[in-house]
């Protein structure tokens, strides 16, 4: 049951954290939407209170705990509780390890590593608490298979890989119902490419895009179906991407 689930969503204001928001809220979920550009959210926002839906936002750097802490506690303070979060923050901006971009190796670390587990530690208390919850978490093709221009990106996203599947293995053997789902997209349509500094790298994907880039709707349909299901069935892993994309 998606309806009246409290949901936080980092990285929601665009691409797949925006479609997601505006899908579970047409389902009756009550969205708490996170990132740093707070006006994209406040559209995002009262575009699902126009139509009928359950919405609040606040600025969120998941690279600070603090932040992750805050967002959990609007979400109680606002609804009483929280179901679901979806660690979708991310940032791609590949190179090859010779360009020797490492401001850009650090940033990844922090949003796409340190982001899911500010997220995960701001948010596991409560599950624990309540003996329920969700964590979704957006990994990547990347995480399943090597490319080259992808080393850091890649190992960002095998570490979202392995720490959804242990968390998995743990709150089972712990029993604290806590359900898991890591994504894998290949080429979804967001602004990941934006954060590209690489013009090689960029042209080369962009070509990619261009040529197979399919709607963060497809993306967002999974996140619910995965919500949709018995509380008491998991589905550990969704591998995504346009049916014409030899990814």
């Amino acid at each position: 049951m998606i309806k009246d689930k409290v949901v936080i969503i980092t990285g929601a204001s665009s691409g797949i954290g925006e479609a997601t928001a505006k899908l579970l809220a047409s389902k009756g979920a009550k969205v708490v939407l996170g990132a740093r550009r707070t006006d994209n959210l406040k559209r995002i926002a009262d575009e699902i209170k126009q139509s009928g839906g359950q919405a609040i936002y606040q600025a969120l750097d998941v690279t600070q705990q603090p932040e992750n802490d805050t967002i959990v506690k609007l979400a109680k303070d606002s609804f009483g509780r929280v179901d679901v979060i979806f660690l979708n923050a991310g940032l791609m901006p590949n190179s090859p390890l010779s360009a020797l971009k490492t401001d850009e190796w650090h940033q990844m670390v922090d949003v796409n590593i340190k982001g899911v587990l500010n997220g995960v530690a701001a948010v596991l208390p409560e599950f624990l608490a309540q003996k329920s919850g969700h964590v979704i978490a957006t990994s990547s093709v990347a995480g399943l298979k090597a490319y080259p221009g992808g080393a850091v990106y890649g190992g960002t996203k095998w570490f979202v890989r392995d720490f959804m599947e242990v968390l998995r293995m743990e709150s089972a053997m712990e029993g604290t119902n806590i359900r898991t789902a890591t994504i894998y997209p290949a080429a979804i349509n967001t602004e990941l490419l934006t954060t590209f500094t690489d013009q090689a790298s960029l042209d080369q994907m962009q070509g990619v895009y261009d040529k197979f880039g399919i709607s963060p709707d497809r993306i967002a349909s999974v996140v619910a179906f995965a919500i949709d299901q018995p509380e008491d069935m998991t589905i550990n892993e969704f591998t995504v991407g346009p049916a014409k994309q030899p990814w």
